[in-house]
């Protein structure tokens, strides 16, 4: 019996997610087809057109109860090799805690955490030696940060999880990375409410190419790293994040 050796990508209808989806079929031809995951169907056809490979497009809203068992009843009906899986899907909010909705502060703990979390519960079962898993994390995962009490901390438990799954999966040949990327110019910022002149710190930090983000995170794990960041600006950042304590790292870069 053929047995579909598939990659998982969720959040893929735009930003880093589309990047993803673009440089997996580039980069791994031996991958039969492209599981292409995100609320908005449309946008995942457009992401789909520029692929010259056999994509599944699968709209779904990975925070909702009844989109976890579709997918799961596909991935039972279908049995496939899940060779990579990328677990992209997130949102982010500025603002202080208390002036965020309930909605708001929820919704980032159910996409960020939840969501991620059930994915990868979900497909594990489906994954092989060699297989890879791919978080995307942030840089906000390093420290805590005010005006993003709840991004920080989400990010915060990704890059714990998969420096954990790292571990325990490493006997069995499949590789966890966290991608911490620094700010990039996608639908992230305007969604999280970060326009220009709403926060000195967003203004001033140096932009993170999303393509390029995709292509070089996909040769780290490739490598086997754990933890992926790019920039040196953004690696000096993880440095003193980890040196200094968080109550001095809060004060010099506040949002």
């Amino acid at each position: 019996m053929l047995i579909l050796k598939i990659a998982v990508i969720t959040g893929a209808s735009s930003g880093l997610g589309r990047e993803y989806a673009f440089a997996a079929a580039q980069r791994y031809n031996d991958i039969d087809e492209l599981w292409l995951i995100a609320r908005r169907e449309e946008n995942l056809r457009k992401t789909a057109e520029q692929i010259s490979r056999r994509v599944r497009i699968i709209p779904l809203d990975i925070t909702e109860s009844e989109s976890i068992k579709k997918y799961t009843a596909m991935l039972e009906e279908e049995k496939p090799e899940i060779a990579l899986l990328i677990n992209n899907a997130g949102f982010g909010r500025l603002g202080n805690f208390d002036a965020l909705s309930p909605a708001d502060n929820g919704g980032m703990v159910r996409l960020n955490c939840e969501a991620l979390t059930v994915m990868t519960s979900v497909s594990l079962p489906y994954m092989k030696s060699g297989g890879e898993i791919i978080n995307t994390c942030s840089i906000a995962a390093f420290a805590p940060n005010t005006r993003m009490a709840v991004y920080c901390s989400t990010k915060a438990y990704v890059l714990s999880l998969s420096k954990a799954l790292r571990a325990e999966l490493r006997p069995r040949g499949i590789n966890v990375l966290a991608v911490c990327p620094g700010p990039m110019d996608t639908e992230f910022l305007p969604v999280a409410g970060i326009a220009p002149g709403s926060s000195h710190t967003f203004d001033t930090l140096p932009r993170v190419n999303p393509a390029v983000m995709a292509k070089k995170s996909l040769e780290a794990s490739a490598r086997k790293k754990g933890v992926y960041t790019n920039l040196l600006f953004y690696k000096f950042y993880r440095v003193i994040a980890k040196l200094l304590p968080h109550s001095i790292v809060m004060k010099m870069c506040g949002a």
